[in-house]
């Protein structure tokens, strides 16, 4: 059995402070967030390959995968065992800007 795909640290921080705008408004809305990041990091690591690659917005380190109900994107890698998700992005940011900000 594969292990979760793991958060880095701007990931959890991406993730912390997703939780702490939408729970000013929606305190049920910022935990069905966490779940939703959780359950992905557990399906990714057990299929690392669901994720889309974008070319577009990224090279081919990287891989994408969009949260149900969310407008949030995991940005991970799976080049690693677990698979590592990088940032946890709302889609409405300038996604180019954060993807060539420092990533492994």
């Amino acid at each position: 059995m594969r292990a979760s795909a793991v958060l880095t640290r701007q990931a959890r921080h991406d993730l912390r402070a997703a939780i702490q705008y939408i729970g000013t408004e929606d305190l049920a809305a910022a935990r069905a967030l966490n779940d939703a990041v959780l359950q992905a990091a557990r399906r990714l690591g057990h299929n690392p390959a669901l994720g889309a690659r974008r070319p577009a917005l990224a090279d081919e380190r990287f891989r994408f995968w969009s949260l149900p109900r969310f407008s949030y994107l995991l940005v991970y890698t799976d080049r690693v065992s677990p698979p590592r998700i990088l940032r946890v992005l709302h889609t409405a940011r300038d996604l180019p800007r954060f993807l060539n900000a420092r990533q492994p």
